[in-house]
């Protein structure tokens, strides 16, 4: 791991993936500054969810450093992006500093394999479990689409736009393989179900 000093944008229910995109609309004044901060430097933002509410809430301990791959700035100050998954990093300390954004000292870690891959019965079984996770919710899917995706593409995609929770995003995120987390979204996509036909809440 490499240490480093990470600008972050603190973001609850927002997961970002080494490889996936994530498209922001940023308006805070705070987060604007952020922005012409690491365009100016090295376009490295930190996705990470708080763990609490308040001005300054407290962290999770892992999040995802991104790239800013496109910004457009508006007319009015504010800005849309989409920022690059490049690697998680692990939280070391909160920094005091004088910007209006936050910033922590975290340990980097290594890019995640790009060739990772699924067993064809994980592959499998995530595809069936989506399946009934969309029709339970009324969800209109192009599977054909679907069945194209590579594997990391598939898991991390659906990691990503599941209306799970904050906490079991957090989960999906650190999850050290793409196989654990496979298997982390079909566990959380059969308690949404059962909360679902249960006539309950979905997790969002």
């Amino acid at each position: 791991m490499n240490r480093a000093r990470v600008s972050i944008f603190p973001l609850s229910g927002a997961l970002l993936l080494p490889g996936m995109e994530l498209p922001l609309h940023i308006f805070e004044p705070r987060y604007r500054a952020l922005i012409h901060d690491v365009m100016a430097r090295d376009r490295r933002i930190g996705m990470i969810q708080p763990r609490g509410t308040g001005a300054v809430p407290p962290l999770f301990d892992m999040g995802c450093l991104g790239h800013v791959s496109h910004i457009e700035a508006l007319e009015d100050g504010r800005f849309n992006i989409i920022l690059t998954g490049i690697t998680r990093f692990r939280v070391v300390r909160e920094l005091s500093v004088a910007t209006q954004f936050r910033q922590i000292e975290a340990d980097i870690e290594q890019a995640p394999p790009e060739d990772e891959v699924l067993h064809a019965v994980e592959r499998a079984a995530l595809e069936q479990e989506a399946r009934r996770f969309a029709e339970a919710l009324g969800y209109v899917v192009d599977w054909t689409a679907v069945s194209r995706l590579d594997d990391a593409a598939l898991v991390n995609g659906i990691a990503q736009i599941a209306p799970f929770d904050p906490a079991a995003k957090q989960t999906l995120l650190e999850a050290d393989t793409l196989s654990e987390r496979s298997e982390r979204i079909i566990q959380l996509m059969q308690i949404v179900g059962r909360i679902e036909r249960d006539g309950g809440t979905t997790m969002q």
